[in-house]
């Protein structure tokens, strides 16, 4: 994958090129591994972003974060750690518990997650910002780039990549990295309420 993406420089919006910045909003490691290998591999200048206060519990956030720092320190990918505000996210999901799976939730918690990061790109210069969560085929990616879109559009200097990683192998290479580093694989999208397997 990673030549594939060095060529395919195609994949870039208008706008961007090798060493622009962008911002990846990630979730874990096995979902961002193979992006952030493939974005070092483009050229771009991408920074990780770790804000998840719908981790549950707080041992599960941890874990998942340390992986994330290990992993992108290897690359010589930046790390910024964002606050774990639980009492603002069970706020925002509040009437929605017993929602399933990439139902409304879900959509806040996008929403929530990726205006987050438009924000910090805006205060930071990252003119485009990207998620780690659409690779994942247990995720609706249209979901996530809809709140992605909505997120970027708060702000004019923001722009949401909705580039389809799961093509050409991306999920494939994701798959294959994470058990190559021996990341740990969780069983359920992180919320307290995704535990349910509803």
């Amino acid at each position: 994958m990673k030549e594939s993406m060095i060529r395919d420089h195609h994949m870039f919006p208008d706008g961007m090129g090798p060493g622009t910045k962008v911002l990846l909003h990630i979730c874990c490691a096995p979902c961002s591994c193979a992006i952030l290998e493939g974005m070092k591999a483009s050229g771009l200048d991408v920074t990780a972003y770790f804000y998840n206060p719908n981790i549950h519990p707080h041992e599960e956030y941890e874990k998942r974060k340390a992986e994330v720092i290990a992993f992108a320190g290897r690359l010589g990918v930046p790390f910024i750690d964002a606050d774990y505000d639980v009492e603002n996210w069970m706020e925002r999901v509040k009437g929605l518990e017993a929602e399933p799976e990439r139902g409304k939730r879900c959509s806040v918690c996008f929403e929530m997650r990726l205006a987050r990061t438009a924000l910090y790109a805006q205060e930071n210069e990252f003119p485009f910002i990207a998620p780690g969560l659409s690779i994942s085929r247990h995720k609706n990616q249209a979901q996530v780039h809809e709140a992605g879109h909505a997120a970027a559009a708060r702000f004019e200097e923001v722009t949401f990549w909705d580039y389809n990683w799961r093509a050409k192998g991306g999920a494939e290479r994701g798959a294959a990295l994470a058990k190559q580093e021996g990341f740990y694989r969780q069983n359920y999208c992180g919320c307290r309420f995704s535990t349910r397997g509803n």
